[in-house]
């Protein structure tokens, strides 16, 4: 979500002319306010797809509006976007890479083939009966 939306230790366009604040000194007054309002909304969006499809959206098991849950808990995502922003470093591009290269991707990988694993392991895959490796 934070590299998506080009959030502090992601946000490597800023950082290419820091000395002059980056892109933004080629907007002024209304251009300027539309370009971070666009920036906002983006995170806003992002946290709501988030708690859409990880957090179970709306859903809750007490009597209380779905719409209201949904904005509490985009709200939750909003605040850890503020956090992080105050609390973490940039990363250099080649600390990017790194971790995307060495970190991220045999993390998801690894995740990926455990995911499958336990699918084949309960059957939960249709036709895992006629895989190569069951023999």
């Amino acid at each position: 979500m934070l590299a998506e939306t080009n959030r502090t230790p992601f946000d490597l366009p800023e950082a290419e002319a820091e000395l002059v604040a980056g892109y933004n000194v080629d907007y002024s007054s209304l251009p300027f306010a539309m370009f971070f309002l666009g920036e906002y909304c983006n995170m806003i969006l992002i946290s709501t797809l988030y708690c859409l499809l990880f957090l179970g959206g709306g859903l809750n098991s007490l009597d209380i509006n779905t719409a209201l849950v949904l904005s509490l808990k985009a709200a939750v995502i909003w605040i850890f976007f503020v956090n992080v922003r105050a609390t973490l470093p940039r990363y250099r591009y080649d600390q990017l890479m790194d971790i995307g290269w060495k970190v991220f991707l045999p993390i998801a990988g690894g995740f990926l083939v455990f995911i499958f694993g336990v699918l084949v392991f309960l059957d939960a895959v249709p036709y895992a009966t006629e895989l190569p490796f069951n023999t």
